[in-house]
């Protein structure tokens, strides 16, 4: 891991932004790409589901729908989440090679979940704990939720930060998860959400000393990604296959 890609920008599109961090996924794997690092911000609310969650179990759907909230799902494991303005996501495209911490799941987590905990740490005045499997806390409330996918040579790892992110429509549109962590104790999501209320570029600043890069302009992977866009994130068979 000598430097990593840099790819800052938003897509206008949910369906887009989910399927650029696909497209940089199957480039690295294939060996045409490099590892990235990449930051977002959407700019419309959108629900996210993991894999394979069941959008009825997961979502209220009429709430959605009452508020023009679409629901898409992602390449990735993990519950639903509700995306939208206010929050800020990364997304780290990393190959396996000669990286025993990327090596298993659990392993590479740990150690992820680890560095992005220390970079964040000196913007919070409270400790910064990773609770869970993947998620980063203050105080017990969750502000960043994280997932995974791994291919044969290569894993996407990304996750979202809440910084001015409206919580009480969380609570509108999602419904109380059906695997959550201990820690969460039934907590509702306005009970269990916080936002960490400081500036993204002090979060891209922590991210990029964690995760160097260098440069991103030679990126190749659009053509790729409007593929998926198509045949894929807009499709309802693929959104709300469950």
């Amino acid at each position: 891991m000598t430097g990593l890609k840099l790819l800052d920008k938003t897509y206008g599109t949910a369906a887009e932004n989910l399927a650029c961090d696909e497209a940089l996924l199957d480039a690295c794997d294939s060996g045409s790409g490099p590892e990235v690092l990449r930051f977002w911000e959407p700019e419309q609310h959108f629900v996210v589901l993991g894999y394979a969650n069941k959008a009825a179990v997961e979502v209220n759907l009429d709430g959605c729908r009452e508020r023009h909230v679409p629901v898409l799902r992602r390449c990735s494991g993990g519950g639903a989440v509700l995306q939208g303005p206010g929050c800020f996501n990364y997304s780290l495209i990393l190959r396996f090679e000669d990286t025993p911490a990327l090596q298993s799941i659990t392993d590479a987590n740990c150690s992820i979940m680890k560095r992005n905990r220390d970079a964040l740490s000196p913007l919070l005045t409270h400790t910064v704990a990773i609770q869970g499997t993947t998620d980063l806390t203050v105080g017990g409330l969750k502000f960043s939720g994280n997932s995974q996918r791994r291919k044969k040579q290569s894993l996407l790892f990304h996750g979202t930060f809440l910084v001015n992110f409206d919580l009480d429509l969380v609570q509108a549109c999602l419904r109380q998860p059906s695997k959550e962590p201990d820690y969460r104790q039934q907590r509702s999501h306005s009970d269990f959400l916080t936002n960490l209320k400081i500036p993204v570029a002090a979060i891209k600043g922590a991210l990029q000393k964690a995760w160097p890069t260098v440069g991103g302009n030679d990126l190749v992977f659009e053509s790729t990604m409007q593929r998926l866009t198509v045949e894929k994130y807009s499709q309802e068979d693929w959104n709300l296959k469950w």
